[in-house]
């Protein structure tokens, strides 16, 4: 059975005891605007409505720098995240940081 790192928002995990501390954990990807998305969300701010393709976007910035902060944890030897957050930050005109970051702990 495959064991997943546990992430909260929170200092603990309710029902839960952090028995081992090891320190801050982070993963990050820089991510570019697409031409074909930005054509598309050009033409989409004409009319109104939400620009699926940049939403996309940051879904997938967004799980894969949740999925290297987890294996950073899990090399770590944690089994979970405690105080999860992200950031975003413009590191050029057109592409973004997406960093997330918590605390690996170890919970029994």
């Amino acid at each position: 059975m495959k064991e997943s790192i546990q992430l909260t928002n929170i200092e603990v995990i309710p029902g839960r005891e952090i028995v081992e501390h090891y320190g801050v954990v982070l993963g990050s990807t820089v991510r570019s605007k697409h031409l074909g998305r930005d054509m598309m969300a050009g033409l989409k701010n004409l009319v109104g409505g939400e620009l699926s393709g940049y939403t996309e976007l940051l879904q997938e910035s967004r799980d894969e720098a949740l999925k290297r902060m987890k294996s950073q944890a899990k090399d770590m030897g944690a089994n979970a995240i405690v105080n999860v957050r992200f950031s975003t930050s413009s590191i050029s005109a057109g592409a973004a940081e997406i960093l997330c970051y918590g605390t690996a702990v170890l919970v029994k």
